[in-house]
């Protein structure tokens, strides 16, 4: 699945949550409370059922869900983890 792709479910996701707001690429969606604590948990069971990754505990820090952009980088870096 391309770079490109992952981005495109991940912000057709998002966008079924948060209505009414265009959602650039490298917005952070926890620093304008567009989101909350309790959404990230619908968001990382998205991640993992989406592209069948696996989310560990050190895998959960904002910093990978933070936007479309840091959320489209870490499924890649998981998919090419899981390929080796």
């Amino acid at each position: 699945m391309e770079l490109n792709d992952i981005k495109e479910k991940v912000k057709n996701f998002l966008q079924k949550y948060i209505k009414n707001v265009d959602i650039n690429e490298d917005d952070d969606i926890f620093q304008t409370r567009l989101v909350n604590s309790l959404f990230a948990m619908q968001l990382v069971l998205f991640v993992e059922k989406e592209f069948n990754i696996k989310v560990g505990n050190q895998d959960l820090d904002l910093k990978n869900f933070s936007s479309i952009n840091a959320i489209a980088d870490f499924v890649e870096r998981k998919k090419k983890s899981n390929e080796n």
